[in-house]
């Protein structure tokens, strides 16, 4: 019998936490980028927090933006300085551009964002209004219907 590991649909998704609405959109994933390294994390129960690793980058460089339900992030370095004090023999740390996307369930928004130590740590929130919220509704017997009773006043004497 064959497994399927659903862990890369979990890759660019945050809320969402119905397995049907990751497999509808499964079909339209494109290669997923591998750079930059990030995370997704529930910091409590409608709280959620991507961390990404942006080395290098300054908060001038970075770009947050929110539009229909999709959250990007985009990193641009700044022109090299022309005035470098040595000879670059290796360049193993990336300073390439990049832009990372993810998808918002409903009604997560995006409550802030941090830059520190070379992590980007956004912060987003679920909260659902209370139109969408369950409600219990009390249910009434025959029995237990109220009956409105009116009195009937005594004609005063004039």
């Amino acid at each position: 019998m064959r497994t399927f590991d659903l862990s890369p649909l979990y890759r660019n998704t945050v809320g969402f936490d119905r397995l049907f609405s990751m497999l509808d959109s499964a079909g339209n994933v494109e290669a997923a980028p591998t750079y930059p390294p990030y995370n997704i994390e529930r910091t409590g129960e409608n709280a959620y927090r991507v961390t990404v690793a942006v080395a290098g980058f300054t908060p001038e460089e970075l770009s947050i933006e929110v539009k229909e339900n999709t959250l990007s992030l985009r990193g641009e370095k700044a022109a090299p300085q022309a005035a470098e004090t040595g000879q670059l023999l290796y360049r193993g740390i990336a300073a390439r551009a990049f832009e990372r996307r993810f998808q918002l369930a409903d009604h997560v928004e995006v409550k802030g964002a941090t830059l520190e130590n070379g992590l980007l740590h956004v912060d987003l929130v679920r909260s659902i209004p209370e139109a969408k919220k369950p409600r219990l509704i009390p249910i009434a017997t025959a029995s237990q219907a109220q009956t409105i009773e009116a009195k009937a006043e005594a004609p005063q004497a004039a």
